[in-house]
């Protein structure tokens, strides 16, 4: 089974193109989602979490969130520091890769030729030897500080200081054996993505 990775900066329509894969059929793995799995109740990741930044990372008083981890409060934490950043991935990030692992065994186990795996941070990690192929789904740097703006309601100025500090498109491209630039409608999209299927 072929395992390829779709990668993109914030506002490319990842998620777009990664849809349009699993509706033809192909195993898609969302790795960002199971990043935040790692934040729920009953992940191994949490009690290294809270004795790193923290024992009241998790919420206690709030019945129905009891046991999560307050991300925002993490992130300002975890990210205040480069040094704080590396803990944060060096608990999380051996979970994550596992937690995949397992997802490629079963597509494998499934009779998939193809397994995706959508994650904004591919590129520099373990993950991306594990890679046979990687697609890069990239879009115009206005085009994508809009999408943002729609997407979580934010000024445009927070939307370029969060791109602007992700990768650089520049490495993700280094890195990518395909580029499909989301530049227009979402059929331009998935014409394009059929024509990187067919190439894979």
């Amino acid at each position: 089974m072929k395992v390829v990775g779709i990668t993109g900066r914030s506002g490319c329509g990842k998620s777009s193109a990664t849809k349009f894969l699993a509706g033809q059929g192909y195993p898609c793995i969302d790795a960002d989602l199971i990043a935040r799995e790692m934040l729920l109740p009953g992940s191994p990741c949490i009690a290294q979490l809270q004795e790193k930044f923290g024992a009241d990372i998790a919420n206690h008083a709030r019945p129905r969130r009891r046991g999560s981890v307050r991300r925002r409060l993490l992130a300002d934490r975890a990210f205040a520091t480069p040094a704080g950043t590396r803990a944060l991935t060096a608990i999380t990030q051996p979970e994550i890769l596992h937690r995949i692992e397992t997802r490629l065994q079963e597509a494998e186990q499934g009779g998939a030729e193809l397994a995706f795996v959508d994650g904004a941070v591919i590129v520099g990690t373990p993950f991306e030897a594990r890679c046979d192929a990687l697609v890069l789904i990239s879009a115009p740097y206005d085009t994508s500080v809009a999408r943002i703006c729609a997407r979580d309601g934010i000024a445009p100025e927070m939307a370029r200081r969060r791109l602007d500090a992700q990768t650089p498109i520049e490495t993700l491209r280094a890195a990518a054996t395909h580029e499909v630039v989301n530049d227009g409608t979402a059929e331009q999209l998935a014409e394009k993505m059929h024509a990187v299927l067919q190439q894979l």
